[in-house]
């Protein structure tokens, strides 16, 4: 890499200010609330935000006990300090108490109260009680025990995003048994790959899905995933695609259906059963584009005291609230969703394609829940843009407090067409984090105002800092984003990696002891951040480095542009280094000179000279994992020679067909 730091704004004006929170806002915020009882019970008292993240990440000890204590935490015994030390990997939080993660979500709960709204392509809109919920998880818990499951079994789901998803995973983590689950649009072999290597015991499966209006069977896939998967004892099988059930499952074994699981012979709702802090609850993967992607497994307590922090203090959630994020049970984003469940506010979930029968489909389950918060992908947001959507007119809103918007970076016209077109007294909130920590390190903040461009702050209890290339933090300039102090959601280890080297590799080999994430950012004047994609596969020229993120916005504010796909090749002879831009066009838009043209002054004049792509070629797609990435490193992989079963795992990604466009260029290339 070189030394030569990322091109930054030199005492840059501050964007435009899109919203602040009123004062009713600030005295409602959970962040105050804390904020009180802290000088109440601390005798620390913080005049902003800013003052108290910084004291949140000096003193992380403190600021965790603060937190289990406000939270008032349930749990047996009592832990013997918060954390072991500050060198990562291998930190030790809250060693000696024991507590269930679904102990917690079923605390102090009224049952006639709503716990879930849900809709799909093959489901009208309705809810869930707590107090079905409640017998729902009981019922799948005492089944799960009478198929011999047990505290550290692993139980997988290959299930779409509806309520019996929610309650298999609550049922499996009340006993202590680790949770991994897959949508049911994953191929076979990308399921294997993941569910494989954790070896399960009982697999929940459905038997097909709807997405933009089509039917697709399932039992093939999960007849594929017994047969490879031999320590399952049992499938439970949802019906779903058939309606009334009319299941042919003779071509599986050892098989039961949803209905089928016996209720619960004890009166009183679940039983928990409370483990280490460090007991794994869940394992989630990476995108797995080269091998067999990474499993992350995280914890109960890491996760429980990371949800709790974010859902009440940074995602703002209260009694009547409604929580919705488009996303399926193969990303992340699923288990932040459920999560939302700690507080006292309902989740929204939503089976099938946000496109069908139009874009518009996911507006109209806002106006139909009376959701309060909507997240969603940027791509989506912009898709809305492009498209000339006008959800503030079109659909009535009035309920709707708040934007989240994650996936990828929200462009400043992202911003702009939320509070022009969606509503002016919103509180948009763009957030950047990962699976690998399941959580958003950057993000909202409701005590701080909305800049365009700008994800709002920096999230209590996560160090996060620019680095250079020496490991010195940068302000105002771009640099790699890391994490300089550990965070309790952080993975225990990955599933495999006996001696702990995968899990060094993948974040500690540049920095030791600090957390590399693997994404360009810039910590603004403000307190806030500027996300510019991924650094493995920034582009360097002339020793000036430029995010992608960046390219992408210059070209996409071009109409005709709908997405894009940009990556530097080195020819063969590593004598030359050329810049080639993929997009892809609005229907019936033809790449010509005179486009090219427009594409090249927009990024010379947005982005830098420098940048200007080389080449600019039209595609139909662009290639994309499962859970939405780019697949920008695989396509610079593939066109600088390297076979494409080496480039990327084809089973990984959502669209394998958008490759062959690339492995053709490969062969025309020097």
């Amino acid at each position: 890499m070189t030394t030569e730091p990322a091109a930054a704004s030199e005492q840059a004006p501050a964007p435009p200010l899109l919203w602040e929170p009123s004062q009713q806002r600030r005295e409602r915020a959970g962040l105050t609330a804390f904020m009180r009882w802290l000088a109440e019970n601390r005798g620390l008292p913080f005049s902003d935000y800013s003052e108290l993240w910084r004291w949140s990440v000096d003193e992380l000890e403190d600021f965790w006990a603060a937190v289990w204590e406000y939270f008032d935490v349930i749990s047996s015994g009592r832990y013997e300090r918060v954390l072991s030390g500050e060198h990562m990997p291998g930190v030790r939080w809250f060693e000696g108490a024991q507590l269930n993660y679904a102990e917690h979500i079923f605390r102090d709960r009224r049952p006639d109260e709503t716990a879930i709204l849900h809709a799909s392509e093959l489901r009208e809109l309705s809810s869930v009680s707590w107090g079905e919920l409640t017998t729902e998880v009981a019922r799948v818990a005492a089944g799960l025990r009478a198929l011999g499951v047990k505290r550290g079994d692993r139980v997988v789901a290959y299930l779409p995003n509806v309520p019996e998803a929610v309650i298999a995973f609550l049922a499996c983590a009340s006993i202590g048994a680790i949770w991994s689950s897959c949508s049911p649009d994953f191929g076979a072999r990308s399921v294997i790959d993941r569910f494989a290597q954790i070896e399960p015991k009982v697999l929940f499966a459905v038997d097909g899905y709807r997405y933009g209006g089509k039917d697709f069977d399932r039992l093939d896939v999960v007849a594929a995933l017994q047969e490879a998967m031999p320590t399952l004892a049992r499938t439970v099988v949802l019906p779903y695609l058939q309606q009334p059930p009319d299941l042919d499952i003779s071509r599986l074994r050892a098989t039961v259906t949803w209905s089928e699981l016996p209720p619960d012979p004890r009166p009183g709702g679940p039983s928990f059963e409370r483990v280490d802090f460090s007991h794994p609850l869940w394992v989630l993967y990476s995108s797995g584009t080269t091998g067999l992607p990474k499993a992350i497994v995280q914890g109960h307590g890491g996760i429980l005291i990371e949800q709790l922090k974010k859902g009440f203090l940074h995602l703002d959630l209260h009694p009547g609230d409604r929580m919705f994020w488009f996303t399926t049970t193969g990303w992340m984003m699923w288990n932040f969703l459920v999560g939302c469940l700690l507080t006292d506010a309902a989740i929204v979930l939503y089976d099938g394609s946000p496109a069908a029968p139009d874009l518009g489909a996911l507006w109209r389950l806002a106006e139909r829940t009376e959701m309060t918060c909507f997240g969603t992908s940027a791509g989506y947001l912009v898709s809305c843009m492009k498209e000339g959507l006008e959800p503030g007119r079109d659909h009535d809103l009035s309920a709707l407090q708040a934007i989240g918007s994650t996936g990828s970076p929200l462009p400043p016209e992202g911003f702009r067409w939320v509070y022009e077109h969606v509503k002016p007294d919103l509180w948009l909130f763009s957030t950047s984090g990962g699976t690998d920590v399941c959580t958003a390190f950057v993000g909202g903040c409701a005590l701080v105002p909305v800049y365009e461009g700008e994800l709002q702050a920096r999230a209590l209890g996560a160090a996060v800092e620019a680095f250079d290339e020496q490991g010195r933090p940068l302000v105002d300039e771009v640099g790699e984003l890391v994490l300089a102090k550990p965070m309790p959601s952080m993975p225990l280890f990955f599933w495999g990696d006996a001696d702990g080297e995968r899990l060094r590799d993948s974040y500690f080999s540049m920095y030791p002891g600090i957390w590399r994430h693997g994404d360009w950012i810039r910590i603004t004047p403000r307190g806030g951040a500027v996300i510019y994609g991924r650094s493995d596969a920034t582009i360097n020229r002339q020793g000036v480095r430029m995010g992608t993120s960046e390219i992408y916005r210059a070209a996409g504010a071009l109409d005709e542009v709908v997405d894009a796909l940009v990556v530097d090749v080195p020819s063969r002879d590593g004598s030359a280094l050329r810049l080639h831009l993929f997009v892809v066009l609005r229907d019936g838009v033809t790449l010509d000179d005179e486009l090219r043209a427009r594409i090249k002054r927009r990024i010379r004049e947005d982005c830098s000279p420098r940048h200007v792509p080389d080449e600019i070629h039209q595609v139909t797609e662009v290639p994309r994992t499962l859970s939405g990435k780019v697949l920008e490193v695989p396509v610079k992989k593939i066109l600088m020679g390297t076979p494409p079963a080496k480039a990327a795992s084809v089973d990984s990604l959502a669209n394998p067909q958008a490759l062959d466009f690339f492995v053709a260029l490969a062969g025309r290339l020097d």
